[in-house]
């Protein structure tokens, strides 16, 4: 009898053994299930950070715009419905750069920039930036934004801030890389977005290869490059951003003021 009851006990603290393994396994599976999805979210909100921080850089000018346009890979120029594809009478005429290339010096707190615009490119740009260059009117203005993202590097200039001048727009795109990779040493035209004749006076200096997305317009016409001197920008851009910007964009915490620019 006594041996009896010490095998039905034996029986049941196996059971009991059992049954706790299986709750075990259960807990094991649903923290492993529920640790999956809180990587896949964690992933996925990286994704959508890194999406948000490349467009949101360019928010303003150039625009933020909606990452499946941006996926989209358009990068024909054209003018969106609402925008006259023309040019005012305040714009040059691209013939007065279109088969030159003009180089010369740009200084940023008093470091000299060697830069080369080319006209054979992209006239219409060219034209522009030469004549803003000859008019003095960048000589003085401020470089107000500074993008420091891990592959989105660039240097805005040519304003206060990111508005541009209404009065002075113009386009159409010219020389936009197919692949929306801009190399080191870029000087390329801020432009408001989906806009193909929304280009003004301001422009980038891309400091490391960046890729800038396409929007419904297409991409940011390049209209030349920094030759020597960038690592007057590197340093610039090794500085940081203000406090209070977002994590990889905001106003340069060292202030950048072209002196000068000339070309020839």
């Amino acid at each position: 009898m006594a041996a009896s009851s010490r095998s039905a006990r034996e029986a049941k603290r196996r059971i009991q053994q059992m049954e706790a393994k299986r709750e075990l396994r259960r807990e094991q599976e649903k923290r492993r299930k529920r640790d999956n999805i809180i990587a896949a979210g964690a992933g996925a909100a990286a994704v959508v950070l890194a999406v948000v921080l490349q467009l949101t850089a360019f928010a303003g000018n150039p625009t933020e715009e909606e990452f499946a346009a941006a996926e989209a890979g358009l990068t024909s120029p054209s003018a969106t419905p609402s925008t006259p594809a023309t040019n005012g009478p305040n714009i040059p005429a691209p013939d007065t750069a279109a088969g030159k290339v003009f180089t010369g010096e740009m200084t940023l707190n008093g470091s000299v920039l060697g830069v080369e615009i080319d006209g054979t490119k992209a006239p219409q740009a060219a034209a522009v930036f030469k004549t803003l260059t000859d008019e003095g009117f960048y000589n003085g203005s401020a470089c107000h934004r500074l993008t420091t993202g891990e592959a989105f590097g660039l240097l805005q200039c040519g304003g206060a801030s990111a508005a541009a001048d209404p009065d002075y727009t113009w386009g159409p795109l010219e020389n936009t890389p197919a692949d929306n990779t801009y190399p080191a040493g870029t000087i390329a035209v801020a432009r408001s977005g989906d806009n193909a004749y929304g280009n003004g006076k301001q422009f980038f200096v891309v400091y490391k290869d960046t890729v800038i997305p396409a929007d419904s317009a297409g991409g940011y016409t390049v209209v030349g490059k920094v030759t020597s001197g960038m690592e007057a920008v590197d340093a610039i851009a090794a500085a940081g951003i203000t406090p209070g910007s977002s994590a990889a964009d905001g106003a340069p915490v060292q202030p950048v003021t072209i002196d000068s620019v000339s070309l020839k």
